[in-house]
């Protein structure tokens, strides 16, 4: 057994910081092997019940070694829709990778001695892509005619839809926007999810027989009632939480001050990077300040900088966040990314207002130092402000990056549609099906933000409950 993990390769800093091609360039199969030979095949393997899909994470990784890539793939996808994504996007360091023997108990994330499952199911997911082994539908379904509606198609709402069209169920997405994917889409940029990735899990679920509405905003061009007028028997809601959060600060309305959501649609969904043979212009700061601590920080700051090489203006890109490294959400891997490619971080910062010219751009802004006290509800020390520490940076271009929350375009207009005080909708955690019969919800829209994986759990778990209120609806 090799005792070190396989080092994953990776594109070089200096070069990758100036365009969006994929910055980790994934295991070869030699490297492949090399890193499953480092997993004990524990008896009791924890790092299962660390994968919120419950991927047979010691099966694959056995069939692996045995070069049984096909194999390894039907293991993977028999839980987990989209390993190719999640292979790239999972925070496996809080997951599966935490739960492995080789991590000490306590640490609050992966050792870097624990066996790198998250780059093994990449590898198996980009296999099975390349030899186009995608699960079919099943043959003779009992559910011919059925249809089911699905709003939203981002991980929550395409995993849905993959899980009842196997089935053989016509499915039906209603997508907001013009492009699928959702926060695949819009909030992850290339260089972490490559497009020809998410284009390839999503071109396999229309090969299913999966249709896609684009441009259509459940809520607003047509209600939950009107969809069941129209035959859909059952509809699931993948809302997402797309609604940013602010800091409730003066300054915030100044120009130049961005939601995370906003920036990263406009170069992610809009390639505002390349206006103007796009259409979606972006302005390009001298001194960008990020504000936040989790991967859409990690990312708005990467995404900066990137313009600011393309642009030719001398990188200057710092993430300020209240509390230090170790408390921060994000990915270590996307916080390592980000510190190579130049990204400066401010620990312990309090901002407290914008100020601007007289056009009403943003020039500075200005923070208090804190300090760690008790901890809070998250179980990590909450940030004190230090007295009379207050400072002042040039900032002339700001991406707030501190949450997202409900979009409250269809709950407003559906009033039997039950939401808790975030807006989130309410669900039986049996079944996801929410406050109306026949709809259930899943993803962001329930609960807040979460991973990529996590919304998968919750899909899957909605398509079977679907699956047996259909069931049950037959025999009525």
């Amino acid at each position: 057994m090799k005792k070190e993990p396989v080092k994953i390769k990776e594109r070089d800093k200096l070069s990758r910081a100036r365009d969006f091609e994929e910055v980790v360039l994934g295991f070869s199969e030699g490297e492949a092997l090399e890193e499953a030979s480092r997993c004990l095949q524990c008896k009791d393997p924890k790092c299962i019940a660390g994968c919120p899909v419950g991927i047979d994470i010691k099966a694959f990784i056995g069939q692996l070694t045995k070069k049984d890539y096909d194999g390894a793939y039907a293991t993977i996808r028999q839980k987990s829709n989209f390993p190719s994504i999640c292979g790239r996007v999972c925070p496996a360091e809080y997951q599966c990778r935490k739960a492995c023997v080789f991590t000490k108990k306590g640490e609050p994330f992966a050792s870097q001695q624990a066996i790198n499952i998250h780059f093994l199911e990449r590898f198996i997911g980009d296999h099975g892509a390349k030899k186009g082994l995608h699960l079919k539908a099943s043959g003779g379904s009992k559910y011919k005619g059925v249809k089911v509606a699905v709003v939203g198609s981002g991980p929550a709402g395409l995993c849905c839809a993959g899980e009842l069209a196997r089935q053989g169920i016509k499915v039906v997405i209603f997508e907001g926007l013009h492009k699928t994917g959702g926060v695949l889409r819009y909030g992850i940029p290339p260089f972490r999810l490559p497009r020809k990735i998410l284009d390839s899990e999503i071109n396999s679920l229309k090969e299913l027989g999966v249709e896609i509405h684009l441009n259509t905003i459940i809520g607003k061009a047509k209600t939950i009632d009107e969809l069941f007028g129209e035959g859909f028997s059952a509809i699931f809601l993948g809302l997402g939480a797309g609604i940013p959060s602010f800091l409730g600060v003066p300054g915030e309305n100044l120009c130049n001050v961005y939601s995370a959501n906003e920036f990263l649609t406009r170069v992610n969904l809009m390639n505002a990077h390349l206006f103007p043979v796009s259409h979606t212009p972006i302005n390009i700061g001298r001194h960008i300040v990020v504000i936040g601590g989790g991967n859409t920080a990690m990312d708005a700051a990467r995404v900066a900088i990137r313009l600011q090489h393309l642009a030719g203006v001398p990188p200057d890109t710092t993430i300020c966040y209240r509390r230090t490294e170790v408390e921060m959400p994000a990915r270590r891997l996307e916080i390592e990314h980000a510190k190579e490619e130049g990204v400066k971080f401010d620990f312990l910062v309090k901002p407290e207002e914008f100020s601007g010219d007289e056009k009403g751009f943003v020039g500075k802004m200005c923070s208090s130092r804190c300090e760690l006290g008790e901890p809070d509800s998250s179980g990590r020390r909450r940030p004190v402000v230090i007295p009379d520490s207050h400072f002042e940076v040039d900032c002339d271009l700001a991406v707030i990056a501190v949450g997202l929350g409900a979009n409250k375009i269809l709950t407003s207009v559906t009033p039997q549609l039950k939401t808790d005080k975030y807006g989130d909708v309410t669900v039986d955690p049996q079944t996801m099906e929410t406050s109306i019969k026949g709809v259930f919800a899943g993803g962001d829209i329930v609960g807040g933000e979460g991973t990529v994986i996590e919304a998968m759990g919750m899909a899957k778990k909605a398509a079977s409950a679907i699956l047996d209120y259909l069931d049950r609806k037959s025999k009525d």
